[in-house]
């Protein structure tokens, strides 16, 4: 029996009458790299939607092994619970604040591990001042441990936008994830950069001790990285396996590639 971090169970969501996401179920395993891939629109990012509750599901469940071992079903919690409870995602586009340093960027992402009140803060308390510096110093170890520590000072606006994603991925450390969620993350990235990407990831999973869920239209980087993926079409699971076996799919092929001539006629 797989050890899971997260169990996605029956989910299903419907807009106007149309089905996004129809009765899908997949598992991820503890420090597992998993890749959700289809067609455009074939309801990737609304499964990451219900998963993290910026939608709620019509049914279904969607099982998380938080950071203390607790399972719960996070479609029970509020979405600004989520994070605090180990769950971290990031966006198609980049969210950084540019006018900021890259070090104060990663601080934002530390808010939900802050114990001192926005009073003790303001007035820059003693126990407020040993956090902040404690919060500042995971950062630097997160930036260092990433190759970014160069650019800690760094504006963020001034960055190429190879960095940024780094750095958005980076942030998502800063609230001790027990599973990162990434949206598309190879989007506008030039090969190099897709290839330097597929590294990290798989350096923050195995340092950091954390699964990955990864939506992605780039088919090098989730073969590459990915050792398990689910493949869905219309919000319905065509193929759970293997990168090998979704390879040979022939129904993702289809998907993706459309029937030949000679098969509709079949």
């Amino acid at each position: 029996m797989m050890n899971s971090v997260l169990k996605v169970e029956n989910l299903s969501i419907s807009f106007g009458g149309l089905k996004a996401v129809d009765d899908l179920s997949f598992e991820i395993g503890d420090k597992m790299i998993y890749g959700l891939i289809g067609p455009n629109g074939a309801g990737k990012t609304t499964v990451f939607n219900c998963i993290t509750k910026f939608y709620t599901p019509n049914s279904g469940k969607v099982t998380f092994k938080t950071n203390t071992g607790e399972q719960i079903n996070l479609l029970e919690h509020s979405v600004h619970q989520i994070i605090n409870y180990g769950l971290a995602r990031t966006f198609q586009n980049v969210e950084l604040i540019n006018d900021l340093s890259i070090i104060d960027n990663l601080l934002i992402g530390a808010h939900s591990q802050y114990k001192t009140s926005a009073l003790q803060q303001a007035f820059l308390t003693p126990r407020a001042r040993r956090e902040e510096k404690e919060h500042r110093g995971r950062a630097m170890d997160i930036l260092n441990q990433l190759g970014l520590a160069d650019k800690a000072n760094e504006i963020a606006g001034s960055q190429p936008y190879g960095v940024l994603k780094n750095v958005e991925l980076a942030r998502t450390l800063m609230s001790r994830p027990k599973l990162i969620i990434i949206d598309e993350p190879a989007a506008g990235l030039n090969e190099t950069e897709t290839e330097a990407l597929a590294e990290m990831i798989k350096k923050i999973r195995d340092y950091y001790h954390c699964a990955v869920l990864m939506v992605e239209h780039d088919m090098g980087l989730v073969m590459s990285t990915c050792e398990r993926i689910c493949a869905i079409n219309f919000g319905k699971k065509l193929a759970e396996g293997t990168p090998d076996e979704i390879k040979q799919n022939k129904e993702v092929q289809e998907a993706y590639l459309g029937k030949d001539d000679d098969d509709a006629e079949n």
